[in-house]
């Protein structure tokens, strides 16, 4: 288990997320949910995703982001 600095800040570390190659590319990028609500707070988080078009979905922990704006279809 990676554990993050306690130094990052949450703009930097938002960036991060979002000027990743997976998310340039309109892919896929996977972060724990402790992290996100203990650096930026989910409703900081979901503002994000709604103002860049993004969608997510949470699962065991996880939020997956979708970085595109194409639908999505669960199966199961």
């Amino acid at each position: 288990m990676n554990a993050l600095s306690p130094y990052i800040y949450s703009d930097r570390w938002m960036r991060q997320i979002f000027s990743s190659q997976a998310a340039s590319d309109g892919g896929v990028v996977r972060r724990q949910v402790r992290d996100v609500e203990r650096l930026i707070g989910r409703s900081v988080f979901e503002a994000e995703l709604r103002r860049r078009g993004f969608r997510a979905v949470e699962n065991a922990g996880r939020y997956v982001i979708f970085c595109n704006s194409e639908p999505l279809r669960l199966e199961e």
